[in-house]
C-alpha cells in the first residue's frame, strides 16, 4: 500500500539520522520458521506435509505496530521491525504445525520464544545500541502518530507461503 510505503519512508529517514547505512526492505514477510536447507527430493513431500498441517487453519488478523530492534543470531546484521501486538496466539499455533513438519525432516524448529515481526530496514553489523533508546522512542512516536496507522498495520492472514529456491508455495487459510 502507498500509505505503508510513506510510513516506511518516514521511519527509515528518521532512523538514518542514527545509522546512515540502513537500507529499507524491498519485500515484507513475517517468519514462521528459521531458514532451512531442503534437499531437492524433500521439497515435494515437505510441501505436501505443510499443506496438510495448515489446511484446518482459518484466516485471522494480526496487528504489527510496535517498533523493535533486532539482530540476527550471529550479530552480523541489525534490523528495525514492527512487532506483532495482536494475533500472537494464532501465529504460535501456525508455528507449532510448521515445527512438526520440520521435525519430520529432522530440521531445526523455530525459536522457543519468538518475537513475531515484519522487518522494515537492515544494516550490516550489530548497531542495535545506536537504534535503541531515543531512536526507538522517536520511531514509535512516528508509528503512533501516523494517520490511519491502526488500520494500516492490521494485516489479514489469508495464506502461508513457503519459499524454496526460486519457487513459492502458497497454502490458503480457510
Amino acid at each position: 500500500q502507498e500509505e505503508f510505503l510513506e510510513l516506511l519512508d518516514l521511519l527509515v529517514s528518521r532512523a538514518r539520522t542514527y545509522v546512515s547505512s540502513l537500507t529499507a526492505m524491498a519485500e515484507f514477510h513475517l517468519s514462521l520458521s528459521q531458514c532451512v536447507v531442503l534437499r531437492y527430493h524433500w521439497i515435494q513431500p515437505f510441501v505436501c506435509a505443510l499443506r496438510q498441517r495448515l489446511a484446518p487453519f482459518h484466516r485471522f488478523f494480526c496487528v504489527a505496530d510496535q517498533v523493535k530492534v533486532y539482530t540476527n543470531e550471529n550479530k552480523t546484521r541489525t534490523f528495525i521491525g514492527l512487532e506483532v501486538s495482536a494475533g500472537h496466539f494464532q501465529l504460535l499455533e501456525l508455528v507449532s504445525e510448521v515445527d512438526r513438519v520440520l521435525e519430520e525432516f529432522d530440521l531445526p524448529t523455530f525459536y522457543k520464544d519468538p518475537s513475531f515481526h515484519i522487518s522494515l530496514a537492515w544494516c550490516v553489523g550489530d548497531l542495535s545500541e545506536r537504534l535503541e533508546g531515543q531512536c526507538l522512542r522517536e520511531l514509535q512516536d512516528i508509528v503512533d502518530g501516523f494517520e490511519d496507522s491502526a488500520l494500516l498495520l492490521r494485516v489479514q492472514w489469508e495464506q502461508v507461503r513457503c519459499k524454496s529456491g526460486n519457487k513459492y508455495f502458497s497454502f490458503p487459510l480457510r
